[in-house]
């Protein structure tokens, strides 16, 4: 008897139109979020404030995203998302439109800021907990490696898209295509039809729910293994990259043209990641060595940054690296969907969603202290190493458990 062929995730068409959506939304939204900056630059003329307008947009996702987690638990996830991108596409709307009319200000954006902070931390477990219903279960791992190629793509397009825009239009036209990409977007969302909301009603409250979530999240050894190795990924390989502007200018004294090589290297690298998992067949087991390969090589990459006195091996580190911190974090929301109930789905995975947000935020300010006294090189070495004890010391416990649950 033959193996039963396997199909592409582009194959199946409720995928294939949340692909198109997303192309769309995902481009949408970086513009937007590009514009935000810009338009902190632009009014303040202060690194502070865009800083402080950035912080804004990702803030509310500490907050709330583990409650849209509950909430994605108990509602169709495609309509959640077609309100969380509906939201996105009115702000952006709103925006072109106080730009038209001179209202535009500071008060404005960081208003509007923090309103796009609310929509994308909702926005996040509604796509987490939608991506595993349109899809075949041989098939996930490809299809989380693809919505990975679109994210990192439009990371980069994105802002390349806005920033012509403005050479070329006004600031209120580009935002007003900006909103156009996002209701574009709704059209093939509006084609993903579910039957339900694939979770059992539950009258429990919210707070009784959240708490459920993270009692199962924090009792089973697979889901713990996994939010680890996530937050190892955070604190390892992304920390490093958040820093690259700090990098680029202390181990080469590098300028504004050096970073955006290392940048684009990094956003290659990204892709070469999610390209790689797009293409992965295996099990579940095999999956997991490849998630633990790439985090010891994460860390591994680090080592040779005392040598990294140059553009072109410093260049190849921060490629490498940016593909074994992809392929990390692909792997591990492939796993953690796979593995998790579909009643805890959204909650899990909401969870998984903050640690990956979060922890390169704490790395980059541990590791940036760390490097402002001893130096970039040693910092990254002691940081590699430790994390090596760490992935160690969480396999032998892992394997433990699983001997136990086994026996």
């Amino acid at each position: 008897m033959t193996a039963p062929q396997h199909r592409s995730a582009l194959s199946e068409p409720l995928f294939r139109r949340y692909f198109l959506a997303s192309c769309l939304n995902t481009l949408g939204g970086w513009v937007l979020r590009f514009l935000f900056g810009w338009g902190a630059w632009e009014l303040t003329q202060s690194a502070l404030w865009v800083g402080v307008v950035s912080g804004l947009m990702l803030l509310p996702s500490f907050v709330l995203t583990p409650i849209f987690g509950v909430v994605s638990d108990r509602v169709n996830p495609r309509n959640g998302l077609l309100l969380t991108v509906s939201s996105q596409a009115f702000i952006a709307a709103i925006a072109a439109g106080a730009h038209f009319l001179g209202l535009f200000s500071l008060a404005w954006l960081l208003t509007l800021a923090c309103l796009l902070g609310a929509a994308s931390a909702a926005h996040q477990p509604m796509r987490l907990a939608l991506l595993p219903r349109l899809i075949s279960r041989q098939a996930l791992p490809e299809a989380i490696g693809i919505s990975a190629m679109v994210f990192n793509s439009s990371r980069i397009l994105g802002p390349a898209l806005g920033g012509w825009l403005l050479t070329h239009s006004s600031t209120g036209n580009t935002f007003l295509v900006a909103a156009a990409l996002l209701t574009a977007g709704l059209v093939p969302l509006l084609m993903v039809r579910l039957s339900s909301s694939g979770a059992a009603p539950n009258d429990d409250s919210l707070a009784v729910q959240l708490r459920q979530g993270l009692r199962f999240a924090s009792r089973d050894p697979g889901i713990r293994l996994l939010l680890t190795y996530t937050m190892v990924g955070g604190l390892v390989g992304r920390t490093a990259l958040e820093l690259l502007p700090a990098l680029s200018g202390k181990i080469l004294a590098g300028d504004a043209r050096t970073l955006a090589i290392l940048t684009a290297l990094a956003g290659v690298g990204s892709v070469l990641g999610g390209l790689i998992l797009a293409r992965y067949r295996g099990s579940e087991s095999r999956l997991l060595r490849l998630v633990m390969l790439s985090l010891t090589s994460m860390a591994l990459v680090l080592l040779p940054v005392f040598w990294a006195d140059n553009l072109a091996t410093l260049g190849a580190l921060v490629l490498y690296l940016s593909m074994a911190t992809t392929m990390n974090g692909i792997g591990c929301q492939a796993l953690t969907q796979l593995t998790v109930p579909e009643a805890y789905r959204g909650r899990v995975l909401s969870l998984w969603a903050v640690v990956a947000m979060g922890t390169p935020a704490v790395g980059a300010l541990l590791l940036g202290a760390a490097a402002d006294v001893v130096g970039f090189p040693l910092a990254l070495t002691v940081c590699a190493l430790l994390a090596l004890a760490g992935i160690a010391l969480l396999h032998a416990s892992y394997r433990r458990e699983r001997s136990k649950a086994d026996a």
